[in-house]
This record gives C-alpha cells, structure tokens and sequence, in this order.
C-alpha cells in the first residue's frame, strides 16, 4: 500500500494527514500554536518553532499513531498560511519571524511608495495584482527600508511553505500561485519574476526558483529525516498556500467552481478560464498550467468569534454560544456588526478600519451580539460575491470548507446574505487533506478528478429571503462608508 503525507500550518492551529490511494485517513493529528502581534497591524510566526517544530512534531505523531513504515509514503506535500514574507541568510537560518500574510499591515507606507513611483494601472498590468497588505512586496520593501543590516545578511525571502520545504529539502523554491503574490515582483504574462518593477526592492537572484505546487520540488535529506522520522529521499512537492490546498481537498478544479473556506479569515478561490483582472480581488496562476485563481478574503473571521467568546464567554462551550445566536432572529434584533477588527481586506481594502456594533439598546442579549458577529461576517463575505460578480467571474458552484461550517448560524447566514447555494464535503479536514491529495497525484497515485472518490459530497445550504437582511445588508455596507473618517481618526490616535 502507497501512502500520502500532508501537512498544512494554520494561522493558529497546524494539521496533519497520512492518506491512502482510496482517498481513507489513516492518521490526523493537530497542533496549536500563537499568532504574535508585536504591536497594532503587525503578525508574526515564529518559523522554526510555529513552522518546523509543528512539521516534526506532527509527523512524528502520524507515523507513531498510524504505524505506516515511512518507506510507504510515496510523497509529502506541505501547505501553510501565506503569502507570508521570511528572509533567511546563506545557511537558511531565519533572520526574523516571518511576517504573515494580508494581516499583517506594517506596509503600508511602501504601498503608497510604490504606487506613486510605478502607477496602480501598471502595477496590476503586470503583476495582475494591486498593491495591497496581502502582498510581499511591500514588505520585502520595509524589510529593506526598516531593517537594512538584516536585507545585507538575506540571502532568499522565502514563505512559509518554501521555508518547508527548505527545510525538508535544501531546495529554495516556491509555487507560481504563491509567488503571484509577491507583487510587483511577478509577471504573470511570463509566468516568473521580473525586473521590470522590482528595482529599490530586492535582486532577482534573491527570489526562490518557481514551479507547479504538483512538481517534486527535491527529496528528503538525511538531516530532514533524522529530525521527522521520514525516509531519506521521500519526493516532497512545490506546495503552495493553505488556502488553495483547502480548495484541492473540496474538489475546486474547473472554471466557476468555487471554495468558500470559514477559518480564522474567510478566504475564496474560484477558478477561472482566464484572468480576471479587478484591483479589489487577488489574482493568481492556479496549482496547475492553463488555469487561473481570482482570490479574495476577509480580515477577521474565525478570530473575530475567538475574540468574542474570550472577551465574552471565556467559560461558555461553542455550542453554548452558537445556540444563543440560534435563538435571536435573523437581523440579531436590529444590531449591525462591522467585523473590520484587523482592519479589513477585500474589497474595501482598508487597513485602518476598525470594528463597529452599531444598534445597541438596553434589551440586547450575548446572543443577538454574537449573531451580529456571524452576520457581520457574513455581509463581509457578501460583500466579496457582489465583487465578484461585478467583475464578471460570478461562481458556478461554492465548496465550504473549515471549522465555520460546523456553526448552522453563521453558514445559513451566508448563503441567505450572498443569495448563494453551498456544498458541504463529507469530509472537511481541510488544507493538509488537499495535500495529501496533492502529493498522490504529483507521483501518479491519483488524478485531479479523482478528488471526487476521495471527497464526495455530503449535504447542501440552500439561500432563503430574509426581509430583516434585505433592509439592514445595504445599511451595513452604508454604515462602513459613514464611518470611515472616524475609524481612521480613531486609529491615528493610538
């Protein structure tokens, strides 16, 4: 029996799969860790604690738990969150924590460099990407700007994967849909980093080398497998970001199909038969040739309710609270909820907004509060399928997928807001499933279409028409534009 491995690190929590060629998990283990922020709009992992240390912590844990003998895993493949930017010296030790993907908003004052210097039409020209905080060239930039002793001594910027499966291999390198966000730094008509924009930021020689997330990007070293337990020269994969390894593990392959992921931040992918070139939404090359990705994703999802239930409810079980949510009405009573509380991302793309509960009366509950929150994200994601569907990409078909799912409020509420259907898995592992997924088709075990067999589906939410939610979506997304001077105002001031 051929075995997959796959490991994907989250923004708070990593995860752990071994797979067999029916698609069956042998093994799953977690793992939490933190997400640091030093100081407002900053977010940080530690690389070899919160990256590698998880990697082998959980690899270990699969291969005691499962009994698999290592020589049977055909391939690994990693994902992780990202774009995440991590500059490493000759030797590959990290010189800094990595700096995490469009949360982290430290970057702002090279956007605006940037911007002025090239020209937003150019830049998205040519890189298909506006600049925005999910990118790392800006940050490379601050990097630079901020830190020069550190950029003298960087010898490669990686990401988190790449940091993987350097890791892993030796090799530097990274996958197209991950170095398409590196922005201005990749072309995407040539499919590879360019010169054209990158002057002032980094040389080129300084980029890892680019390839498909299903490429063998090297082989397990024996330093590698004396730390994890896996076999000298095991194959391991390109990766790629977690969020595309979500959208592999549901079954996103084809123009239209589209992954929903409710994690610690909504994050879309939806494929498409070309490029669709909109500064408010993320573009990149999909995991394989001839496809694209319009990406998309929301702040604060996932750690907008974490931040409820610790400020809250801190002694209250999820299902408490999710029940409490159940028994307010639709509208939450009349409460709105901005959920900008890392300042927001698409498609306002804004990151000095600020969080907001609009509405409140004396007769409010806990309840209706963490129902605005779900509803309040779920506008958000609104939102987004509005950009979409005015950028002419509307989807076919939605996948959810994540731990959100498991909450009946905030996925009906979704569907309801969005006015959209959505398809739940059978199974809902995740980004690590995605990989293993990954890895089986890289070495042959499996074709993309075949993630069907291993992922059938299992249940669908249907949209239902909320008088409550006609009259109060268009008063949120008001409400935003309303408060916009203050939240800035506000945020100036700490």
């Amino acid at each position: 029996m051929r075995v997959t491995l796959g490991v994907d690190i989250g923004t708070f929590e990593s995860k752990g799969v071994i797979a067999d060629e029916q698609g069956s998990v042998l093994a799953l283990a977690t793992r939490p860790h933190e997400m640091l922020v030093p100081q407002p709009g900053w977010a940080e992992h530690r690389p070899d604690q919160d990256w590698w240390g998880d990697f082998v912590a959980i690899v270990r844990e699969l291969l005691a738990t499962s009994g698999v003998d290592p020589a049977a895993i055909a391939a690994v493949a990693t994902s992780a969150i990202g774009p995440c930017m991590l500059p490493v010296d000759a030797d590959g030790r990290p010189l800094m924590n990595g700096v995490l993907y469009g949360v982290d908003t430290r970057a702002s004052a090279q956007i605006a460099a940037l911007n002025a210097r090239w020209g937003e039409e150019r830049i998205v020209r040519i890189s298909g990407n506006a600049l925005t905080s999910q990118m790392v060239g800006p940050k490379i930039l601050w990097l630079r700007e901020t830190h020069p002793e550190l950029f003298a001594r960087t010898a490669t910027v990686m990401s988190s994967t790449s940091y993987l499966v350097l890791r892993l291999t030796g090799e530097r390198t990274i996958d197209h849909y991950t170095a398409a966000n590196y922005a201005p730094l990749y072309d995407v008509a040539q499919l590879g980093w360019s010169d054209e924009l990158a002057d002032g930021i980094i040389p080129r020689d300084r980029l890892p080398r680019i390839g498909w997330a299903t490429e063998i990007a090297g082989h397990v070293t024996p330093a590698a497998a004396a730390e994890t337990g896996l076999a000298v020269g095991t194959p391991v994969t390109f990766g790629t970001i977690d969020a595309a390894a979500e959208a592999v593990s549901v079954g996103v392959r084809e123009p239209g199909e589209m992954m929903l992921m409710y994690g610690s931040t909504i994050f879309i992918i939806e494929v498409t038969a070309s490029a669709v070139r909109d500064p408010r939404l993320w573009y990149a090359p999909w995991l394989t040739p001839g496809l694209h990705a319009s990406m998309s994703g929301l702040s604060t999802s996932g750690t907008l309710t974490r931040w409820f239930r610790d400020r809250f409810a801190p002694d209250a079980p999820w299902e408490t609270l999710v029940a409490e949510a159940a028994a307010s009405p639709a509208g939450a009573n009349g409460i709105l909820c901005l959920p900008h509380f890392s300042g927001e991302r698409t498609p306002i793309h804004d990151p000095q907004a600020k969080g907001l509960f609009a509405g409140l009366d004396l007769t409010h509950t806990r309840g209706d509060l963490f129902r605005s929150v779900l509803e309040g994200i779920a506008s958000g994601t609104a939102h987004v399928l509005d950009t979409y569907r005015e950028a002419g990409a509307p989807p076919r078909t939605i996948f959810a997928v994540g731990g959100g799912t498991k909450n009946p409020v905030w996925l009906q509420a979704t569907s309801d807001l969005g006015g959209v259907p959505q398809v739940v898995r059978e199974k809902t592992v995740g980004a690590s499933y995605g990989d293993a997924f990954l890895a089986a088709v890289a070495v042959g075990i499996a074709e993309p279409a075949e993630i069907e067999r291993w992922n059938p589906a299992s249940r669908r939410v249907t949209p239902q028409a909320i008088p409550a939610y006609a009259r109060q979506y268009p008063l949120w997304k008001e409400l935003y534009l309303r408060t916009r001077e203050i939240s800035h105002a506000l945020g100036a001031g700490r």
